[in-house]
């Protein structure tokens, strides 16, 4: 096991602050378990997620989703984002081609860097409607989870980004520039990056996480419709990504045959921004802000009678059924009993009927025969 001692940091060892610039020298493996390393950044994944859902569970429980609800559409969710992001990244790569579709197996090699966020943020969002449907849940409400739990996650992520430097703005003699000089880090990859100041572009983003994060907390306590934390954080992040993607060292690529100088992401934040105002349209007419006492989750939304009432009602039911019969059957006898003294049949309206007894006689070769008494019988 390789790792750098405590003392190593506390010292300054990993990370110096000035003059004149942050220096970073932190190797993006934390530790070697034999053949396996142990990264930063897949540390502050589990961080992040940790933290999302601490963030969150507060809202879900106001908003009437337990938390069975959350760990079951969760595990969903992170597979959705790890696919989406990883394919997203692939599809734009200048050599798709010879480096993945000719090897496949390169598409799931993560360790080799390259995930894009927004292919998260496109293949979670339909993974939550399908989930809110699936537990009849409403799905705006689960989305504002879902990006509340996405703003507290990615401030980790961007933690990370900073260590592997991975995330790398344009050359900048700015005082909190950053400076790499980890010889394992992403950008000693480079030459040009290695032990150069560069404009601190994850840095930036991170700031901008918490900012937006603190908007949508304050708004998570006050805001009644549906949709709205969707809409802040989807806009946010758009342009955000748009405005930060001028300072970082990426290609410029051109879209539909224009070529304005813009980058893949500025494209896509571009793309999406425009989509977002009839999805703003969409949310402000159908969506209904929740009424005081009512579960914002469910609102509106059809629910099954619960399985657990539905046969409690059914064993009610069969265990009252017997009492029933027995009592049925002990009216009839009761209705039904013929009186058989002089007294009873004037008391009952019989009086003057006869009843007819048979009476059995013994033969004397043992067999019985029955006969009935003289005077019964009809009158001619």
């Amino acid at each position: 096991m390789n790792i750098l001692p405590l003392a190593y940091l506390l010292s300054g060892g990993w990370l110096h602050i000035g003059p004149p610039y942050i220096y970073i020298n932190i190797d993006p493996v934390l530790v070697h378990l034999g053949p396996l390393a142990v990264r930063w950044y897949g540390l502050m994944y589990v961080v992040g997620i940790m933290v999302g859902l601490w963030v969150i569970k507060g809202y879900t429980t106001r908003k009437g989703i337990d938390q069975d609800t959350v760990y079951r559409i969760l595990w969903w969710c992170i597979a959705a984002g790890l696919i989406g992001g990883r394919l997203y990244f692939v599809v734009q790569q200048p050599h798709l081609v010879e480096n993945y579709l000719m090897q496949p197996w390169r598409i799931i090699a993560t360790w080799e860097g390259g995930m894009a966020f927004y292919g998260a943020i496109f293949l979670i969002i339909p993974t939550l409607f399908w989930r809110a449907k699936v537990e009849r849940i409403n799905p705006l409400v689960l989305i504002d989870a879902g990006v509340l739990f996405g703003a507290a996650g990615q401030i980790f992520g961007r933690i990370g980004n900073l260590i592997n430097g991975d995330i790398i703005g344009f050359p900048s003699t700015l005082p909190w520039s950053t400076v790499y000089q980890n010889p394992n880090s992403w950008a000693c990859l480079n030459p040009s990056t290695c032990n150069v100041p560069v404009q601190p572009a994850a840095g930036y983003e991170l700031i901008i996480n918490l900012f937006v994060l603190g908007i949508m907390l304050y708004l998570a306590r006050r805001v009644r419709r549906p949709g709205i934390l969707m809409l802040v954080y989807l806009f946010s992040y758009t342009i955000s990504q748009f405005f930060i993607f001028f300072a970082r060292q990426n290609d410029i690529v051109s879209f539909l045959g224009i070529d304005i100088g813009l980058k893949q992401a500025q494209w896509t934040s571009l793309v999406v921004f425009i989509l977002l105002f009839p999805l703003t349209y969409w949310v402000m007419r159908t969506s209904r802000p929740v009424p005081d006492g009512e579960v914002a989750a469910t609102y509106g939304i059809p629910q099954k009678p619960k399985p657990a009432l539905e046969k409690k009602v059914i064993t009610e039911e069969l265990s009252e059924a017997p009492a029933l019969v027995a009592e049925d059957a002990e009216t009839t006898s009761v209705d039904t009993e013929i009186p058989t003294t002089e007294s009873e049949r004037a008391e009952t309206g019989h009086e003057g009927e006869e009843v007819t007894t048979p009476l059995t006689t013994e033969q004397s070769d043992g067999s019985e025969v029955q006969s009935t008494p003289k005077g019964s019988g009809q009158k001619s």
